[in-house]
């Protein structure tokens, strides 16, 4: 439980992020945030995979560029149902989600290891 509170808490810092780099994506609070990460979080979910699938020709003749496509199709999504979070402009649409997930991988990985026990592991001697 503590893990998927701290992964919600990244990725609604990573929104965070966004919004101060690109004019595109407004957040209008903390909380407007929680709430799109969470519709972020369910939209990758449901609604991702289906697409990917109807979309596999696509993505092959596009040698994997339409997967960009998808990744601001679904960012934009997930805007349409959290009022106080928009998205709008081309440079938005298709850069937003990719630095969303690179400051995302990165807020995780420094929580996960901030916050993860650390066990001692007893080293074998030859």
């Amino acid at each position: 439980m503590p893990r998927i509170f701290f992964t919600l808490l990244a990725t609604a810092l990573s929104l965070l992020v966004v919004d101060i780099i690109f004019p595109g994506v407004d957040l209008a609070n903390f909380p407007v945030a929680l709430a799109a990460a969470i519709s972020i979080g369910l939209v990758n979910a449901v609604v991702k995979p289906i697409l990917t699938i109807l979309s596999f020709p696509l993505t092959l003749l596009s040698l994997g560029g339409f997967l960009l496509v998808l990744n601001g199709l679904c960012f934009w999504l997930a805007a349409v149902f959290v009022p106080g979070f928009q998205v709008s402009g081309l440079l938005a649409f298709f850069l937003a989600p990719v630095l969303l997930s690179v400051v995302n991988s990165y807020l995780n990985q420094y929580f996960a290891n901030r916050l993860a026990p650390t066990t001692d592991v007893p080293q074998l001697e030859d």
